[in-house]
């Protein structure tokens, strides 16, 4: 009995062995994965950087070529046309005209590639730059180098952010996206959101909750839409009183304002009654949900459309802490954007 009771302790030390030997094995392999995606990150990088600045110098010695005494336009494409074909035979694909214009383009937005290059943009690709290329105006673009970099935007979702006029909304929300504060809160409201990704039907009037269900099915795509800093909370979350309970929509917490943002959704047009819950339930949460530390709570009416003298003559004109914003289930067509940011503007103007 003694030997069966040994023989069967060694087999459990053995057990507890292999278990062990297991267990460091299978983090040893996992050490060794991490190694080589740190590797190859860190590979991809350096190879992205050095033929990004190989193209900038590319775009630069064209644009000196062609100012050698020969400012015509043909003699511009003959000599693009014809580096195209040499380079092609070289090297294979990669180098056609279109992409020669480019790097021209590149060289002649930031002939200064040294200030280019410590704007911290290093990690963009050649995709993010030729998307950002594409913008007339220099702030917009020196908007977007700065977040697609900060954020880790990918190349889809920066041509969605341009599409949709991302920087434009943020700047005709803000009155002057530049002179804000950081901390200031309207730094980080839109208006309008754009939620083209949502698969909603074309007439949501009183369908809240279908609207409500698919920003959550999208949550990700939601977040990324309302800006930095924002981290989803709860949904349908109950405040209650010693008398009465009241559900919010929506509650996300932004890090970055350090404070709850509280979203309600209207499927119709915005009306005083909206109005008059959103402050209701903005100073129910300040009272019953907020903590010491954070800052005022921030409510958001998101709503199909508004009265603009409804929002000048309410108690949405000098709040900090109420705002009331449109949102458009389908992508506005840059025309459509144009006029929108126009209006937006001269309504702003009127209103000082």
């Amino acid at each position: 009995m003694y030997n069966t009771m040994h023989i069967t302790l060694m087999k459990m030390s053995d057990a507890v062995v292999d278990k062990k030997d297991s267990s460091s094995e299978d983090q040893f392999f996992i050490d060794i994965r991490s190694l080589l995606h740190a590797g190859r990150e860190a590979a991809y990088s350096s190879v992205n950087r050095v033929m990004v600045k190989t193209y900038w110098q590319i775009g630069k010695r064209i644009v000196e070529q062609e100012q050698q005494g020969k400012t015509r336009a043909e003699y511009g494409e003959q000599l693009i046309v014809k580096l195209s074909r040499y380079l092609t035979d070289c090297f294979g694909k990669g180098f056609s005209i279109a992409n020669l214009w480019n790097f021209k383009q590149f060289y002649i937005i930031f002939p200064n590639f040294e200030q280019f290059s410590t704007q911290r943009v290093e990690n963009l690709g050649w995709t993010h730059l030729r998307l950002i290329m594409r913008l007339d105006n220099e702030k917009e673009r020196q908007y977007y180098l700065q977040e697609a970099s900060s954020q880790n935007w990918s190349t889809r979702l920066l041509e969605r952010n341009i599409k949709s006029g991302y920087y434009r909304r943020l700047l005709s929300s803000q009155n002057g996206l530049n002179n804000q504060p950081v901390d200031n809160s309207s730094t980080f409201i839109k208006d309008p959101y754009i939620l083209e990704f949502l698969d909603v039907p074309d007439d949501l009037t009183g369908k809240e909750s279908i609207l409500e269900s698919n920003i959550i099915g999208h949550l990700q795509k939601f977040l990324l839409e309302l800006g930095k800093g924002f981290c989803f909370v709860a949904r349908q979350m109950r405040v209650s009183t010693e008398t009465s309970h009241f559900y919010v929509d929506l509650v996300f917490y932004n890090f970055l304002l350090k404070c709850f943002v509280i979203v309600d959704l209207k499927t119709e047009k915005l009306t005083h009654q909206d109005i008059g819950q959103m402050d209701m339930y903005v100073r129910m949460f300040d009272e019953l949900k907020r903590n010491p530390d954070d800052n005022p709570t921030l409510g958001i009416i998101l709503c199909t459309d508004k009265d603009e003298a409804m929002v000048k003559y309410s108690v949405l004109k000098e709040s900090k802490q109420l705002f009331a914003s449109k949102y458009q289930t389908v992508l506005p067509s840059e025309k459509e954007l144009t006029s929108f940011i126009e209006w937006e503007n001269r309504r702003l103007e009127e209103a000082e």
